[in-house]
């Protein structure tokens, strides 16, 4: 294996091809986008860069399929394997980094007037529509991914909480006035 550091979005890839088996960088794209892209985005070309390092790295491999387009297919290695299930297991504690782009206009002395009505509607959507995934196919996923669409769906509970919250105290300071 070359030496090659291994990021979060490497250790996606890999997950990703894992749960597939196989898959080109277009399906991985598409994998993570219509399953982990609520709680980790990564950028497309991203991915395609990814999956050339892995593959540079020895922890993928590929077939270039003959027919069609003359894509590649990508599958973990044994390395591969090996490096996903040491991730797995580490349990190595890493601050979350929210990312929440209202908050950081909040903390620069963005109207909470403006961005509060806003903010919630997305996130009380983004609640209805993890609740109705877990409805609609709960009993389908994994534990694990049921799991983590329950952190979503808490976390878009908070995220509701706060925004209203927010509202409130506006409110209360427009009163004041």
């Amino acid at each position: 294996m070359a030496d090659a550091r291994l990021t979060t979005a490497s250790f996606l890839v890999l997950g990703v091809i894992d749960k597939l088996g196989e898959a080109s960088a277009y399906d991985v794209k598409g994998e993570a986008a219509r399953t982990v892209a609520p709680f980790w985005s990564v950028p497309h070309a991203q991915v395609y860069a990814q999956c050339d390092r892995l593959l540079e790295a020895g922890l993928l491999s590929q077939v270039r399929q003959e027919s069609g387009r003359n894509r590649r297919v990508l599958t973990l290695t044994d390395e591969g394997r090996a490096a996903l299930r040491d991730w797995l297991d580490d349990t190595a504690f890493v601050p979350v980094e929210a990312r929440e782009r209202g908050i950081l206009k909040l903390w620069f002395g963005g109207r909470p007037d403006l961005l509060g009505p806003v903010q919630l509607d997305e996130h009380r959507r983004t609640l209805g529509d993890y609740q109705e995934l877990a409805e609609s196919v709960g009993e389908l996923l994994t534990r694990g991914q049921r799991d983590a669409l329950e952190f979503g769906i808490r976390y878009e509970r908070m995220m509701v909480d706060f925004w209203q919250w927010v509202q409130r105290r506006d409110d209360e300071d427009a009163t004041d006035r």
